[in-house]
Protein backbone atom coordinates (compact mmCIF):
# COMPACT_ATOMS: atom_id res chain seq x y z
CA UNK A 1 0.00 0.00 0.00
CA UNK A 2 2.49 2.05 0.72
CA UNK A 3 4.65 1.57 -2.45
CA UNK A 4 1.08 2.88 -4.35
CA UNK A 5 1.40 5.99 -2.25
CA UNK A 6 4.94 6.75 -2.75
CA UNK A 7 4.36 6.42 -6.76
CA UNK A 8 1.29 8.51 -6.58
CA UNK A 9 3.13 11.21 -5.01
CA UNK A 10 5.85 10.92 -7.25
CA UNK A 11 3.31 11.48 -10.06
CA UNK A 12 1.52 14.85 -8.15
CA UNK A 13 5.49 16.46 -7.71
CA UNK A 14 5.71 15.52 -11.72
CA UNK A 15 2.52 17.08 -12.74
CA UNK A 16 3.48 20.07 -10.74
CA UNK A 17 6.97 20.72 -11.93
CA UNK A 18 5.14 20.20 -15.36
CA UNK A 19 3.19 23.32 -14.81
CA UNK A 20 0.05 21.00 -16.17
CA UNK A 21 -3.53 21.36 -14.92
CA UNK A 22 -4.71 19.31 -12.65
CA UNK A 23 -8.14 19.78 -13.66
CA UNK A 24 -9.82 19.60 -16.64
CA UNK A 25 -11.96 22.49 -17.62
CA UNK A 26 -14.05 19.94 -20.05
CA UNK A 27 -14.67 16.93 -18.22
CA UNK A 28 -13.43 18.17 -14.41
CA UNK A 29 -11.04 14.85 -13.96
CA UNK A 30 -7.57 14.91 -14.14
CA UNK A 31 -5.51 15.15 -17.20
CA UNK A 32 -4.89 11.92 -17.68
CA UNK A 33 -9.18 11.42 -18.01
CA UNK A 34 -10.73 9.44 -20.77
CA UNK A 35 -10.95 12.82 -23.11
CA UNK A 36 -7.34 13.70 -23.20
CA UNK A 37 -6.38 9.56 -24.17
CA UNK A 38 -8.62 9.31 -27.03
CA UNK A 39 -7.14 12.25 -28.41
CA UNK A 40 -3.75 11.00 -27.31
CA UNK A 41 -2.92 13.94 -24.93
CA UNK A 42 -2.31 12.07 -21.69
CA UNK A 43 -0.33 15.03 -19.53
CA UNK A 44 -1.27 17.97 -21.80
CA UNK A 45 -4.62 19.62 -21.03
CA UNK A 46 -5.62 21.81 -23.79
CA UNK A 47 -9.90 21.25 -24.03
CA UNK A 48 -10.23 24.50 -22.26
CA UNK A 49 -8.41 26.78 -24.64
CA UNK A 50 -10.78 28.52 -26.60
CA UNK A 51 -10.60 28.09 -30.44
CA UNK A 52 -9.13 31.57 -30.87
CA UNK A 53 -6.23 31.05 -28.41
CA UNK A 54 -5.74 28.10 -30.09
CA UNK A 55 -5.67 30.11 -33.14
CA UNK A 56 -3.41 32.53 -31.52
CA UNK A 57 -0.62 30.17 -30.51
CA UNK A 58 -0.48 28.16 -33.61
CA UNK A 59 -0.13 31.59 -35.42
CA UNK A 60 2.94 32.64 -33.42
CA UNK A 61 4.23 29.27 -33.79
CA UNK A 62 4.28 29.49 -37.95
CA UNK A 63 5.23 33.28 -37.59
CA UNK A 64 8.18 33.87 -34.85
CA UNK A 65 8.86 37.54 -35.69
CA UNK A 66 5.23 39.02 -35.39
CA UNK A 67 4.60 40.99 -32.34
CA UNK A 68 1.18 40.86 -30.51
CA UNK A 69 -0.63 43.55 -28.27
CA UNK A 70 -0.76 41.16 -25.84
CA UNK A 71 2.54 40.21 -25.82
CA UNK A 72 3.51 44.55 -25.24
CA UNK A 73 0.84 45.71 -22.82
CA UNK A 74 2.03 48.60 -20.67
CA UNK A 75 0.33 47.87 -16.90
CA UNK A 76 -1.14 51.36 -16.15
CA UNK A 77 -0.99 53.02 -13.86
CA UNK A 78 2.92 52.77 -14.73
CA UNK A 79 3.95 52.80 -10.96
CA UNK A 80 7.67 53.02 -10.52
CA UNK A 81 10.52 51.56 -12.12
CA UNK A 82 10.59 47.83 -10.49
CA UNK A 83 14.80 46.82 -10.60
CA UNK A 84 17.35 48.31 -9.14
CA UNK A 85 19.53 48.56 -11.92
CA UNK A 86 22.66 49.53 -9.82
CA UNK A 87 22.12 47.35 -7.48
CA UNK A 88 22.58 50.01 -4.68
CA UNK A 89 25.79 50.59 -5.26
CA UNK A 90 27.20 54.05 -4.20
CA UNK A 91 29.03 55.70 -7.02
CA UNK A 92 32.45 55.99 -7.28
CA UNK A 93 34.34 59.21 -5.08
CA UNK A 94 37.03 60.16 -8.25
CA UNK A 95 36.10 58.15 -11.43
CA UNK A 96 33.66 59.97 -13.81
CA UNK A 97 31.61 57.68 -16.15
CA UNK A 98 31.05 59.93 -18.93
CA UNK A 99 28.54 58.92 -21.29
CA UNK A 100 28.52 60.77 -25.17
CA UNK A 101 25.37 61.26 -26.79
CA UNK A 102 25.34 62.37 -30.90
CA UNK A 103 22.77 63.15 -33.05
CA UNK A 104 22.66 59.90 -35.65
CA UNK A 105 22.53 60.30 -39.35
CA UNK A 106 18.79 60.36 -39.63
CA UNK A 107 19.25 64.21 -37.96
CA UNK A 108 16.44 62.86 -35.23
CA UNK A 109 17.18 60.07 -33.62
CA UNK A 110 20.02 59.81 -30.72
CA UNK A 111 23.33 57.17 -29.87
CA UNK A 112 25.35 56.61 -26.55
CA UNK A 113 28.31 55.18 -25.41
CA UNK A 114 30.18 55.38 -22.46
CA UNK A 115 33.95 55.74 -21.17
CA UNK A 116 35.43 55.99 -17.80
CA UNK A 117 38.01 59.10 -17.01
CA UNK A 118 40.34 59.28 -14.17
CA UNK A 119 38.37 62.32 -13.16
CA UNK A 120 35.19 64.62 -13.37
CA UNK A 121 36.07 67.54 -15.83
CA UNK A 122 35.58 70.74 -14.77
CA UNK A 123 35.67 72.60 -18.92
CA UNK A 124 34.25 70.82 -21.85
CA UNK A 125 37.90 70.97 -23.32
CA UNK A 126 38.85 68.14 -20.98
CA UNK A 127 37.26 66.09 -22.69
CA UNK A 128 39.17 63.49 -25.04
CA UNK A 129 37.65 63.88 -28.92
CA UNK A 130 36.32 59.71 -29.58
CA UNK A 131 35.19 57.90 -32.29
CA UNK A 132 32.63 55.35 -33.23
CA UNK A 133 31.71 53.25 -36.07
CA UNK A 134 29.35 55.60 -38.59
CA UNK A 135 28.28 53.23 -40.83
CA UNK A 136 26.11 51.73 -38.15
CA UNK A 137 24.69 54.91 -37.46
CA UNK A 138 24.11 56.26 -40.75
CA UNK A 139 27.66 58.67 -41.01
CA UNK A 140 29.49 56.88 -42.59
CA UNK A 141 30.25 53.76 -45.14
CA UNK A 142 31.89 50.41 -43.67
CA UNK A 143 35.29 50.36 -45.62
CA UNK A 144 35.89 54.08 -43.97
CA UNK A 145 33.93 53.97 -41.20
CA UNK A 146 35.10 56.03 -38.42
CA UNK A 147 33.61 59.06 -37.39
CA UNK A 148 34.46 61.08 -34.36
CA UNK A 149 32.68 62.79 -31.63
CA UNK A 150 33.77 66.17 -30.12
CA UNK A 151 32.42 67.15 -27.25
CA UNK A 152 30.27 70.29 -26.77
CA UNK A 153 28.42 70.43 -23.44
CA UNK A 154 27.97 68.53 -20.21
CA UNK A 155 25.56 68.20 -17.75
CA UNK A 156 25.36 66.19 -14.12
CA UNK A 157 24.15 62.60 -15.05
CA UNK A 158 20.64 62.21 -12.73
CA UNK A 159 20.83 58.10 -13.63
CA UNK A 160 23.72 57.70 -12.35
CA UNK A 161 24.66 60.52 -10.15
CA UNK A 162 28.46 61.07 -8.05
CA UNK A 163 30.94 62.62 -10.61
CA UNK A 164 29.66 60.80 -13.67
CA UNK A 165 28.36 63.22 -16.66
CA UNK A 166 26.50 63.14 -19.90
CA UNK A 167 28.16 64.74 -22.55
CA UNK A 168 26.75 66.30 -26.07
CA UNK A 169 28.77 65.93 -28.87
CA UNK A 170 28.94 67.01 -32.51
CA UNK A 171 30.15 64.69 -35.04
CA UNK A 172 32.77 64.90 -37.58
CA UNK A 173 33.86 62.91 -40.61
CA UNK A 174 37.22 61.07 -41.36
CA UNK A 175 38.60 64.51 -42.46
CA UNK A 176 37.29 66.63 -39.38
CA UNK A 177 34.11 67.86 -41.11
CA UNK A 178 30.64 68.16 -39.56
CA UNK A 179 28.66 65.42 -40.68
CA UNK A 180 25.73 65.70 -42.60
CA UNK A 181 23.32 65.89 -39.47
CA UNK A 182 25.80 67.72 -37.71
CA UNK A 183 23.57 71.32 -37.95
CA UNK A 184 24.98 72.56 -34.43
CA UNK A 185 28.71 73.70 -36.28
CA UNK A 186 27.02 75.88 -38.41
CA UNK A 187 24.48 76.97 -35.32
CA UNK A 188 27.27 78.26 -33.56
CA UNK A 189 28.68 80.33 -36.14
CA UNK A 190 25.38 82.06 -36.33
CA UNK A 191 24.98 82.79 -32.72
CA UNK A 192 28.76 83.89 -32.44
CA UNK A 193 27.65 86.57 -35.09
CA UNK A 194 24.22 87.73 -33.29
CA UNK A 195 25.77 88.15 -29.87
CA UNK A 196 25.64 91.47 -29.17
CA UNK A 197 21.81 91.32 -29.55
CA UNK A 198 21.74 88.72 -27.03
CA UNK A 199 19.28 86.09 -28.40
CA UNK A 200 17.04 84.27 -26.40
CA UNK A 201 15.09 81.17 -27.43
CA UNK A 202 12.36 78.85 -25.66
CA UNK A 203 10.93 75.53 -27.57
CA UNK A 204 7.81 73.57 -26.18
CA UNK A 205 8.54 70.06 -27.15
CA UNK A 206 5.64 67.57 -27.77
CA UNK A 207 5.57 64.11 -27.81
CA UNK A 208 3.18 61.00 -27.91
CA UNK A 209 4.20 58.04 -25.59
CA UNK A 210 3.79 54.66 -26.91
CA UNK A 211 3.20 51.23 -25.67
CA UNK A 212 6.13 48.60 -27.26
CA UNK A 213 3.47 47.46 -30.03
CA UNK A 214 3.58 51.02 -31.61
CA UNK A 215 -0.04 51.64 -30.37
CA UNK A 216 -0.39 55.41 -27.47
CA UNK A 217 -0.13 54.43 -24.16
CA UNK A 218 -3.62 54.53 -22.99
CA UNK A 219 -5.86 53.86 -26.18
CA UNK A 220 -8.42 50.93 -26.24
CA UNK A 221 -6.07 48.28 -28.58
CA UNK A 222 -8.83 47.60 -30.33
CA UNK A 223 -10.94 50.99 -30.85
CA UNK A 224 -10.54 54.63 -30.01
CA UNK A 225 -10.40 57.04 -27.06
CA UNK A 226 -13.17 59.43 -26.76
CA UNK A 227 -12.84 62.43 -28.85
CA UNK A 228 -9.87 65.30 -27.72
CA UNK A 229 -11.45 67.70 -26.03
CA UNK A 230 -10.87 66.37 -21.95
CA UNK A 231 -6.94 65.74 -22.40
CA UNK A 232 -5.18 68.91 -21.90
CA UNK A 233 -3.77 69.74 -18.69
CA UNK A 234 -6.23 67.11 -17.89
CA UNK A 235 -6.77 65.58 -14.35
CA UNK A 236 -7.78 62.15 -13.56
CA UNK A 237 -6.86 58.30 -14.58
CA UNK A 238 -9.68 58.56 -17.38
CA UNK A 239 -8.08 62.03 -18.53
CA UNK A 240 -3.87 61.29 -18.54
CA UNK A 241 -1.45 58.35 -19.02
CA UNK A 242 2.04 58.63 -18.19
CA UNK A 243 2.27 61.15 -15.62
CA UNK A 244 5.09 58.93 -13.82
CA UNK A 245 7.43 59.08 -17.13
CA UNK A 246 6.79 62.72 -17.30
CA UNK A 247 7.41 64.07 -13.92
CA UNK A 248 10.29 61.55 -13.66
CA UNK A 249 11.84 63.44 -16.58
CA UNK A 250 11.24 66.53 -14.89
CA UNK A 251 13.30 65.69 -12.04
CA UNK A 252 15.90 64.18 -14.06
CA UNK A 253 16.06 67.51 -15.95
CA UNK A 254 16.13 69.46 -13.06
CA UNK A 255 19.19 67.30 -11.91
CA UNK A 256 21.28 68.07 -15.07
CA UNK A 257 20.70 71.69 -14.96
CA UNK A 258 18.45 71.95 -17.64
CA UNK A 259 16.20 75.17 -18.12
CA UNK A 260 13.30 73.15 -18.43
CA UNK A 261 10.52 75.92 -17.61
CA UNK A 262 7.64 73.42 -17.21
CA UNK A 263 5.26 70.98 -18.52
CA UNK A 264 1.44 69.45 -19.00
CA UNK A 265 -0.75 66.81 -20.48
CA UNK A 266 -1.72 68.26 -24.20
CA UNK A 267 -4.50 67.79 -26.70
CA UNK A 268 -4.55 64.07 -27.81
CA UNK A 269 -4.52 61.61 -24.60
CA UNK A 270 -1.43 60.29 -24.24
CA UNK A 271 0.14 63.16 -25.51
CA UNK A 272 2.67 65.64 -23.34
CA UNK A 273 4.48 68.45 -23.69
CA UNK A 274 7.89 70.15 -21.62
CA UNK A 275 9.56 73.78 -22.47
CA UNK A 276 13.03 74.28 -22.49
CA UNK A 277 14.25 78.01 -22.01
CA UNK A 278 14.93 80.93 -21.84
CA UNK A 279 19.11 79.54 -23.24
CA UNK A 280 20.97 81.98 -25.17
CA UNK A 281 22.04 81.34 -28.04
CA UNK A 282 23.63 77.51 -29.03
CA UNK A 283 22.83 76.57 -25.83
CA UNK A 284 19.03 76.33 -26.78
CA UNK A 285 20.04 73.32 -29.01
CA UNK A 286 22.35 71.54 -26.71
CA UNK A 287 19.77 71.32 -23.53
CA UNK A 288 16.55 70.23 -26.30
CA UNK A 289 18.95 67.39 -27.41
CA UNK A 290 19.96 66.99 -23.95
CA UNK A 291 16.51 66.96 -22.36
CA UNK A 292 15.11 64.63 -25.28
CA UNK A 293 17.93 62.16 -24.30
CA UNK A 294 16.59 61.95 -20.43
CA UNK A 295 12.73 61.61 -21.81
CA UNK A 296 13.81 58.55 -23.90
CA UNK A 297 16.38 56.97 -21.25
CA UNK A 298 13.13 57.86 -18.29
CA UNK A 299 10.82 55.87 -20.42
CA UNK A 300 13.22 53.38 -21.30
CA UNK A 301 12.75 52.41 -17.79
CA UNK A 302 9.24 52.29 -17.67
CA UNK A 303 9.13 50.12 -21.01
CA UNK A 304 7.57 52.47 -22.65
CA UNK A 305 8.39 54.62 -26.35
CA UNK A 306 8.63 57.73 -26.89
CA UNK A 307 7.87 59.50 -30.82
CA UNK A 308 8.75 63.16 -32.17
CA UNK A 309 6.86 62.21 -35.12
CA UNK A 310 4.65 65.22 -35.73
CA UNK A 311 1.54 63.02 -37.32
CA UNK A 312 2.08 58.96 -36.10
CA UNK A 313 -0.77 57.27 -38.73
CA UNK A 314 -2.69 56.14 -35.58
CA UNK A 315 -3.33 60.00 -35.09
CA UNK A 316 -4.29 60.92 -38.76
CA UNK A 317 -7.75 61.58 -37.74
CA UNK A 318 -9.09 64.23 -35.41
CA UNK A 319 -6.36 63.99 -33.54
CA UNK A 320 -3.68 66.84 -32.99
CA UNK A 321 -0.17 66.88 -34.57
CA UNK A 322 2.92 67.16 -32.19
CA UNK A 323 5.21 70.40 -32.86
CA UNK A 324 8.06 72.27 -31.42
CA UNK A 325 6.29 75.86 -30.87
CA UNK A 326 9.39 78.44 -31.05
CA UNK A 327 9.98 81.18 -28.35
CA UNK A 328 12.28 84.18 -29.86
CA UNK A 329 13.08 87.06 -28.69
CA UNK A 330 16.32 89.78 -28.76
CA UNK A 331 17.55 92.90 -26.38
CA UNK A 332 15.57 95.20 -28.95
CA UNK A 333 12.56 93.07 -29.12
CA UNK A 334 12.33 92.94 -25.37
CA UNK A 335 12.91 96.21 -25.10
CA UNK A 336 10.04 99.54 -24.92
CA UNK A 337 9.11 99.67 -28.60
CA UNK A 338 10.18 96.30 -29.36
CA UNK A 339 6.98 95.38 -31.24
CA UNK A 340 8.17 96.99 -34.49
CA UNK A 341 11.48 95.09 -34.73
CA UNK A 342 8.68 92.13 -34.50
CA UNK A 343 7.09 93.21 -37.38
CA UNK A 344 9.83 94.32 -39.32
CA UNK A 345 11.94 90.33 -39.11
CA UNK A 346 12.09 88.72 -42.00
CA UNK A 347 9.58 85.60 -41.49
CA UNK A 348 10.37 83.33 -44.70
CA UNK A 349 9.54 80.31 -45.58
CA UNK A 350 11.98 78.03 -43.77
CA UNK A 351 9.72 74.76 -44.27
CA UNK A 352 12.48 72.59 -45.29
CA UNK A 353 14.44 73.32 -42.30
CA UNK A 354 11.70 72.46 -39.74
CA UNK A 355 11.49 68.96 -39.52
CA UNK A 356 14.51 66.36 -40.64
CA UNK A 357 13.11 65.51 -43.76
CA UNK A 358 12.83 68.60 -45.87
CA UNK A 359 9.76 69.81 -44.80
CA UNK A 360 7.74 66.60 -45.66
CA UNK A 361 6.92 65.44 -42.29
CA UNK A 362 5.33 68.87 -41.58
CA UNK A 363 2.93 67.95 -44.51
CA UNK A 364 1.10 65.83 -42.31
CA UNK A 365 0.92 68.13 -39.57
CA UNK A 366 0.54 71.67 -40.84
CA UNK A 367 -2.69 71.47 -42.43
CA UNK A 368 -4.64 74.71 -41.41
CA UNK A 369 -6.53 72.69 -38.69
CA UNK A 370 -6.00 71.40 -35.26
CA UNK A 371 -4.28 74.74 -34.54
CA UNK A 372 -2.11 74.51 -36.75
CA UNK A 373 -1.03 77.40 -40.10
CA UNK A 374 -1.31 76.07 -43.83
CA UNK A 375 1.55 74.67 -44.79
CA UNK A 376 2.05 76.32 -48.21
CA UNK A 377 1.20 80.24 -47.11
CA UNK A 378 3.10 82.25 -44.08
CA UNK A 379 0.40 84.07 -41.81
CA UNK A 380 1.04 86.26 -38.64
CA UNK A 381 -1.42 87.47 -35.91
CA UNK A 382 -1.97 88.40 -32.33
CA UNK A 383 -3.12 85.26 -30.00
CA UNK A 384 -3.76 83.40 -33.10
CA UNK A 385 -3.05 79.84 -32.73
CA UNK A 386 -3.65 79.07 -36.85
CA UNK A 387 -1.05 81.30 -38.18
CA UNK A 388 2.21 80.85 -38.90
CA UNK A 389 4.01 83.14 -36.22
CA UNK A 390 1.64 84.01 -33.20
CA UNK A 391 2.12 87.47 -31.34
CA UNK A 392 0.99 86.53 -27.70
CA UNK A 393 -1.55 89.39 -26.69
CA UNK A 394 0.52 90.27 -23.67
CA UNK A 395 2.90 91.38 -25.93
CA UNK A 396 0.98 93.12 -28.70
CA UNK A 397 -0.78 95.51 -25.29
CA UNK A 398 2.86 95.66 -24.16
CA UNK A 399 4.29 96.59 -27.42
CA UNK A 400 7.46 94.65 -26.74
CA UNK A 401 8.36 90.87 -25.76
CA UNK A 402 8.87 88.21 -28.12
CA UNK A 403 7.06 86.20 -31.11
CA UNK A 404 6.13 82.37 -31.35
CA UNK A 405 7.04 80.44 -34.52
CA UNK A 406 4.48 77.52 -34.44
CA UNK A 407 5.96 75.69 -37.45
CA UNK A 408 9.01 73.92 -36.47
CA UNK A 409 7.82 70.04 -36.23
CA UNK A 410 8.04 67.70 -33.05
CA UNK A 411 10.81 65.70 -34.61
CA UNK A 412 12.76 69.12 -35.77
CA UNK A 413 16.71 69.85 -35.06
CA UNK A 414 16.53 72.68 -32.84
CA UNK A 415 19.81 74.06 -33.83
CA UNK A 416 18.85 74.08 -37.53
CA UNK A 417 15.67 75.79 -36.60
CA UNK A 418 17.20 78.72 -34.34
CA UNK A 419 19.83 78.86 -36.94
CA UNK A 420 17.62 79.36 -39.00
CA UNK A 421 15.46 82.45 -37.72
CA UNK A 422 18.74 83.69 -36.07
CA UNK A 423 19.86 84.05 -39.76
CA UNK A 424 17.00 85.29 -41.21
CA UNK A 425 15.55 87.51 -38.69
CA UNK A 426 18.52 89.04 -37.24
CA UNK A 427 21.28 88.69 -40.23
CA UNK A 428 19.43 89.48 -42.72
CA UNK A 429 20.51 86.60 -44.83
Amino acid sequence: MSKFIIIFLCMLLIVKAMDIDMDCKECQESPFCECHEKRGEVGKCRCHLRPEAINLAMDQASNPQRMTHEQFHVRIPLGTAVVDQFLGLKPHPTICQATYIWIDGTGEHLRCKTRTLDASPTSIEQYPIWNYDGSSTGQAVGRDSDTYLKAVAHYPDPFLGGQNRLVMCETFDKDMKPTATNHRAKCAQIMKGIAHQVPWFGMEQEYLLLDRDGYPLGWPKNGFPAKQGPYYCGVGANKVVGREIVETHYRACLHAGLKIFGTNAEVTPGQWEFQIGCCEGIAMGDELWMARFLLHRVAEQFGVIVTFDPKPAITMGEWNGAGCHTNVSTAAIRAPGGMKHIEAAKHQDHMRMYDPNGGRDNLKRLTGRHETSSVDKFSWGVANRGCSVRIPRSVAEEGKGYFEDRRPSSNCDPYAVTGMIAQTCFLGL
